[in-house]
């Protein structure tokens, strides 16, 4: 496009061209959006940063959250623990306090034949054992209780009859020599003797002394439970009635002690071969040889 001046008419006027353009503006252009452009990578990969960084927190708090919900379960488990303990603690406290108490009465009602030698009273582990000689219960070679042995069990009987928490076993024992001829019929061998007395003062204590049969059990041991040597004097020791004493165990606590508890699941085993689907025929494993039988094992009768 050509340019004309206005000017003297009479002079000519010739046309005139734009100066160039300069090329700084564009090169100021490029930059600009190649700032822009990095700006904005810069941007995105901040972003993108960011998100990674979030995520990578709530996997932490994830994790950190389980880890306090552990040691919250832990902590209960332990004050449960801490609670069940001093329970079972103090119910030992008051049993050992009732068995001083029961071992007491006893020693109390039967002192007269304490000091004689015919009774002996011990406390172990819990329990409370009366051996009394039969000679105080007893007419030689009788099951029946004598009036002088009703005495006795009668004051026995009403200090057992107290204790309600207690199992009582009453067993019957002899010395080693043979039964005489003349009860031969009504107690052949020791083992009906022994059985027989220890029947006659289970039954004294349930229906003379008042005490639930449910707590009784009469055993026999004949003449193999001796607690002296079978000669001389020290005989006599062995021919007695023992009435032992246990605390009965509470059912509940025994369901609580006998509850299976659950087993966590066991991992495979590094190199362990997966199970089979479902549906699927398992694979046909050759079974060992058996080993061969062994003898019967003879059969020996106890006695006891």
């Amino acid at each position: 496009m050509e340019r004309w001046t206005v000017g003297d008419p009479d002079e000519a006027v010739e046309p005139t061209t734009p100066p160039p353009r300069p090329r700084a503006s564009r090169v100021a252009w490029m930059l600009f959006a190649l700032v822009l452009l990095g700006g904005l990578g810069a941007a995105g990969w901040l972003l993108l940063q960011l998100r990674e960084a979030r995520a990578q927190l709530d996997v932490q708090r994830v994790e950190l959250e389980g880890r306090v919900s552990r040691a919250e379960r832990e902590r209960n488990d332990l004050l449960a623990a801490r609670k069940e303990l001093a329970e079972n603690v103090q119910a030992r406290d008051e049993e050992l306090a009732r068995l001083r108490g029961d071992f007491g009465d006893l020693e109390e009602k039967m002192k007269a034949e304490i000091e004689k030698g015919n009774v002996r009273l011990t406390q172990e582990k819990g329990r409370i054992k009366v051996d009394m000689v039969d000679e105080i219960l007893f007419d030689l070679g009788e099951a029946s209780i004598s009036k002088a042995g009703e005495d006795v069990l009668s004051r026995v009987g009403g200090a057992l009859a107290r204790m309600k928490d207690k199992h009582i076993q009453v067993s019957g024992h002899t010395d080693d020599l043979p039964i005489s001829v003349r009860l031969k019929d009504r107690f052949p061998t020791n083992w009906e003797l022994s059985a027989a007395r220890a029947i006659t003062v289970v039954r004294f204590l349930e229906e003379r002394a008042g005490i639930p049969g449910r707590r009784l059990v009469a055993a026999a041991h004949s003449q193999y439970d001796p607690v002296a040597p079978n000669k001389g004097s020290s005989r006599a020791r062995n021919r007695r009635i023992e009435i032992l004493l246990t605390p009965e165990i509470d059912p509940e606590r025994t369901a609580i002690a006998a509850a299976p508890k659950a087993a966590p699941a066991a991992k495979p085993a590094a190199g362990a071969k997966p199970a089979p689907a479902a549906g699927a025929k398992p694979k046909a494993t050759k079974k060992p040889a058996a080993p061969p039988a062994r003898p019967p094992a003879t059969k020996t009768a106890a006695r006891r």
